[in-house]
């Protein structure tokens, strides 16, 4: 892909991605991600019925009259990405690869952000960190992040969760709002996300293709595993093949969602072939209840 090529598809994902979040998920943005806490606004006469626990003695004692002080929620927020890159993320059999949905979904939550003020982070991560982009706020900020996930191609060849977590906590102080965006076919990440979540919202988005989940009956095919570059021939005629093929699926998504409800994580699974839109927004109207 030349320069051309990544700059048209950069301009491409703006387009669509900065329309839905101004147009659709504005309000529903704002209403599903809380602010860090309350800040301090400004100090005012003590009024009948006011905490006490708000007076600013400080303030009182200078001027001889009972003031308090007041507080606002603070709205700024920290949006986190961690994108699982590696190469199994490069597949999908219906209509895009699950690399580009992730790409989309960022887009779409960080022009959203970049509406509320936010700033806007992310890490790529494969069985290594890739890239850490530090949050910032701006619209040229967010499309370098949809650029390098247009362009850039890992140079792992595994998912390794549990250190793009504990690298998350590293470099990640006060609280953020994390996004994991993940086709999750991986485990041994429970105790780092644990611990992540004690400080940040997380939320995990699991992207699949549906024959991830179900291996369709078609007899011999030649297949190539994505992260070690193995190729074999499979019978899938075979029923116990597929059974097989669908409770390893199944085992990943389970351990899943077992993890991230443990730790009071939300979690929303989109097919390459679904709405994401729908799907999102549906997610943001809960969240916002």
């Amino acid at each position: 892909m030349d320069a051309n090529d990544i700059i048209k598809r950069v301009r491409k994902i703006e387009i669509k991605t900065k329309g839905l979040s101004k147009h659709i998920f504005s309000g529903e943005y704002q209403s599903a991600f809380k602010g860090r806490g309350m800040s301090f606004s400004e100090v005012r006469d003590y009024h009948y019925g006011d905490d006490v626990r708000n007076i600013d003695w400080n303030v009182t004692a200078r001027t001889g009259s009972s003031h308090v002080k007041v507080f606002e929620e603070e709205r700024e927020l920290t949006v986190m990405f961690l994108i699982d890159i590696s190469p199994s993320s490069f597949f999908g059999t219906v209509n895009r690869f699950k690399s580009e949905i992730n790409t989309e979904i960022c887009a779409t939550i960080a022009f959203s952000a970049m509406n509320n003020n936010d700033k806007v982070g992310a890490i790529l991560f494969s069985d290594h960190i890739e890239k850490y982009i530090p949050p910032k706020k701006g619209k040229s900020h967010i499309l370098r992040i949809i650029r390098e996930l247009v362009y850039h191609r890992p140079e792992g060849v595994k998912t390794n969760l549990e250190d793009a977590l504990i690298y998350l906590n590293n470099v990640i102080k006060k609280r953020a709002t994390c996004f994991v965006l993940s086709d999750f076919l991986t485990e041994n990440y429970e105790s780092a996300l644990t611990i992540a979540a004690k400080r940040h919202d997380i939320i995990g988005l699991h992207v699949y293709d549906e024959k991830e989940e179900a291996l369709p009956n078609v007899g011999l095919v030649r297949v190539k595993d994505a992260e070690t570059g193995k190729e074999k021939i499979i019978d899938t005629s075979s029923k116990k093949l597929r059974e097989q093929y669908n409770n390893w699926f199944k085992k990943h998504q389970e351990y899943f969602k077992d993890a991230f409800t443990k730790t009071g994580s939300d979690t929303l699974s989109i097919k390459t072939d679904d709405d994401y839109v729908k799907s999102l927004l549906q997610f943001f109207k809960r969240r916002g209840k």
